[in-house]
């Protein structure tokens, strides 16, 4: 054991949720109703002990609830080039002087919807008006990192295509996510009932982010084309390497693979980062590797940005080649090729199988 923990490669994506608190209150999301003590959240100077990474993400609850979230975003700078905040952007005043002193931090606004339907949706009169004023400043002040992004439920998925169009029309980022259930959303009756005409403007969606002249789009495209697998109920199209590739850190310093887990599946921590003094007693752990195994047939078909992106780059010719196959399709005026194909890479087939029967 003592020579396979150096065969353990570096995290290169890590995500730190630096509280519960929220002010909104999301229908598809409870963890408002199970905010964290002010007093027990994790501080910036316990985030010096994580290792240098390529992406790090900010998220919540919501992150510009903390006060010292300036301090927050100077540590994790010192970890990785690119820092992108998840905010429901209700305190908006807050947003826009993190961007004056931090101008190469990203944002992603939640919306999910136009302004009536993500309103009603987020709990909160007036979120709508406010997340687009204030990613409509940012754009102004020079920010280049910024976008919203939208969590697709039974209700929202006409209006996904009209966010779409005023991304581009806006020259802002747009980002997509499915209803998912998780001890993180505090969660557990998520589910998508109206699936052909989710899937449907799903399709449409690809088909336009296809005709792009961004390869960006085109692999976002290809995420999509996940999230659609997802929501049918099929095995993960690539594997979950959660807790190899990527880790999340809590509000209470606990390490997890991933935010997608259930009690019912499994849950469990890797380490606490409190409790130690240099994040490999964590990582190449003997608890970081039963985790790891716990990830090699869980059960569960997530498809979520967090733990799906990294697994993209890593096995970069199946999204490649399928984004080559559909832009020449489309290009072509061809009919796109949407299979939802199992790629195999050596991962459990167990993985990602959430039928009764699997063996």
């Amino acid at each position: 054991m003592q020579n396979e923990k150096y065969t353990i490669p570096s995290p290169t994506d890590m995500c730190i949720i630096t509280t519960y608190r929220c002010p909104m209150r999301c229908k598809m999301c409870d963890i408002w109703q199970n905010p964290t003590e002010k007093s027990k959240e994790i501080q910036p100077k316990d985030l010096e002990i994580l290792p240098k990474v390529k992406f790090v993400n900010i998220t919540g609850g919501e992150p510009f609830i903390r006060e010292d979230l300036d301090e927050i975003v100077e540590v994790l700078f010192s970890k990785s080039p690119r820092v992108v905040i998840s905010t429901s952007g209700w305190f908006d005043d807050r947003v826009i002087r993190l961007a004056e002193k931090f101008p190469n931090i990203g944002i992603r606004i939640s919306i999910e919807g136009l302004s009536r339907k993500n309103d009603e949706l987020r709990g909160r009169d007036g979120g709508f008006d406010k997340g687009l004023r204030t990613l409509l400043t940012l754009r102004d002040m020079g920010v280049k990192d910024i976008g919203f992004g939208i969590t697709v439920s039974n209700n929202n998925s006409n209006d996904m295509l009209s966010l779409y169009h005023l991304a581009k029309q806006l020259g802002l980022e747009f980002a997509t996510a499915a209803f998912h259930n998780s001890y993180y959303f505090h969660k557990y009756d998520n589910q998508i009932t109206n699936k052909d005409e989710v899937i449907s403007n799903f399709e449409k969606l690809i088909a336009l982010q296809l005709k792009e002249n961004s390869p960006k789009s085109w692999f976002r495209a290809f995420f999509n084309n996940g999230l659609i697998n997802y929501i049918e109920g099929n095995r993960r199209m690539l594997p979950c390497e959660a807790g190899l590739v990527n880790f999340f850190v809590d509000p209470y310093g606990e390490v997890y693979p991933c935010n997608g887990l259930e009690e019912r599946y499994w849950k469990e921590s890797m380490g606490n980062i409190l409790t130690v003094k240099n994040f490999k007693e964590i990582w190449e752990s003997e608890q970081a590797r039963r985790v790891r195994e716990q990830v090699r047939t869980c059960p569960k078909n997530c498809w979520m940005v967090g733990t799906a992106s990294p697994v993209m780059k890593k096995y970069i010719r199946h999204p490649l080649g399928w984004v080559l196959k559909n832009k020449a399709n489309t290009m072509l005026g061809r009919p796109l090729c949407l299979d939802r194909k199992w790629y195999d890479v050596g991962q459990s087939p167990l993985q990602g199988d959430l039928r009764e029967d699997r063996k």
